[in-house]
């Protein structure tokens, strides 16, 4: 842990924070892949099947906010936390949190794509 440190638009959370992250992706994956199994066994509609954006864009958000260390909320929020969960921090200085705030968008909007691919993927399945 000692090799933590906040850095400005590149690292925010630390590897218990990451870890949560990273556990709410997984839960938020693995609920979709059950609600695409659900949504063929009950043979749905294939529009049912664009409700299946919501919890890949939270698996994508989890995934991309644990690899990289930073909390897409936290940089919103102008905040951090390297130490025990729930011990956060704030940002004092305006360059770094302007840094924080366009990274955070840029996660987003990695999520975003990642989540309409998969989505899009899902919905041209010819089942």
């Amino acid at each position: 842990m000692l090799d933590e440190a906040y850095i400005p638009g590149k690292c925010n959370i630390g590897g218990g924070e990451a870890k949560r992250r990273k556990l709410v992706g997984f839960l938020a994956l693995i609920f979709s892949a059950f609600l695409l199994l659900s949504l063929i066994l009950v043979q749905a509609p294939r529009e049912a099947r664009l409700g299946i954006f919501v919890p890949l864009i939270i698996a994508s958000i989890g995934y991309f906010q644990s690899r990289n260390k930073f909390c897409l909320a936290f940089g919103m929020a102008g905040t951090f936390n390297l130490g025990k969960l729930g011990d956060v921090s704030r940002v004092s200085n305006p360059v770094d949190r302007a840094a924080d705030r366009a990274y955070a968008y840029k996660i987003l909007g990695k999520s975003f794509l990642m989540a309409v691919i998969a989505t899009v993927g899902v919905f041209v399945l010819p089942f």
